[in-house]
């Protein structure tokens, strides 16, 4: 049954989310403390940041809640939505990036979104967006399935494709064109979500919301205390830049809050503390470096291999 956006419920859930996703990584690291840095953007709305830095395990973190609005919707947005151009709009959701110390566990990203326009004259526009990817330095077969089995799990009550469809748009968009690669194993992406059934899109993003924490928590947990050399750190500031590269030439996020007068510290607060760039590396044939472009980079499924 189709109902009217709900707006206010949309923000209570993301502020409701932001806090709990904080506190089970707080615990997963076991000193270090999300610090709070609220702010108001002056052409409409705010926010709150929450930032873990130097703690035992996560070595840079930021679950980044905003709640903006303006006149005019923002070039970014009415690209393919010209009949949208001029209308005010408000966009909110909780976007994180967590950056471990240790290279054996992953970087992880997650955001869930929702925006609504309304033109003039004409009935509110809302989508829904989000998903959650992961990127290993050094790779895991178990970390990836486990992470796909609870991508699976979210989407499966809403469709028995939307995986898959998610997983590919995931796989499609997460990729550096100029370096001919992924970015990492995947996850879920989906955009512009509108079935007409607000109470059921609703649903699906806090699925792929609250799941992200369940298909992260374990990973940290199997690999935060494996020993690891310089020469592991050097390759894990060297894989970090990749995740440079895609957050300023391709993500959409990073983008769009640049182009619409964003808060730029809540906007690069992604980007990892310390990365760095080597003129025409190439790691060993055969490495466990090399095994991660040539293995785990590819765009496997990875519920097959989990079957295997």
């Amino acid at each position: 049954m189709s109902q009217q956006p709900d707006v206010e419920a949309v923000k209570q859930y993301l502020l409701g989310l932001q806090e709990s996703i904080c506190r089970r990584l707080a615990a997963a690291d076991g000193e270090g403390r999300f610090e709070t840095d609220a702010w108001d953007r002056p052409e409409g709305g705010g926010g709150k940041s929450r930032v873990i830095n130097n703690g035992k395990v996560f070595e840079k973190g930021g679950v980044n809640f905003s709640h903006v609005m303006g006149e005019t919707m923002p070039a970014s947005a009415t690209a393919h939505r010209p009949h949208l151009a001029g209308a005010p709009w408000q966009a909110m959701g909780v976007s994180l990036v967590i950056h471990p110390h240790n290279p054996f566990v992953p970087t992880s990203h997650a955001n869930v979104r929702f925006f609504i326009a309304t033109p003039e004259g004409g009935d509110p526009v809302y989508w829904f967006g989000g998903g959650y990817d992961l990127t290993p330095y050094y790779g895991f077969d178990d970390d990836c399935v486990h992470w796909h089995r609870v991508a699976k799990a979210a989407c499966d009550p809403f469709g028995d494709t939307l995986y898959q469809e998610f997983k590919n748009w995931c796989d499609d968009y997460f990729y550096l064109k100029h370096r001919d690669e992924p970015r990492g194993v995947g996850g879920l992406f989906f955009d512009d979500h509108n079935t007409g059934d607000f109470g059921q899109d609703f649903a699906l993003m806090r699925s792929v919301g609250d799941s992200y924490i369940e298909a992260y928590e374990p990973i940290v947990q199997a690999r935060k205390d494996t020993p690891f050399s310089d020469a592991h750190r050097q390759f894990q500031l060297y894989r970090r830049g990749r995740y440079v590269e895609f957050n300023l030439v391709y993500d959409r996020g990073t983008l769009f809050g640049l182009q619409s007068g964003g808060r730029t510290e809540s906007i690069l607060m992604s980007l990892p503390p310390l990365v760095r760039w080597e003129y025409d590396y190439s790691p060993e044939p055969g490495s466990e470096e090399a095994r991660l472009t040539d293995y785990f980079l590819t765009g496997r499924d990875w519920l097959e291999q989990g079957h295997g």
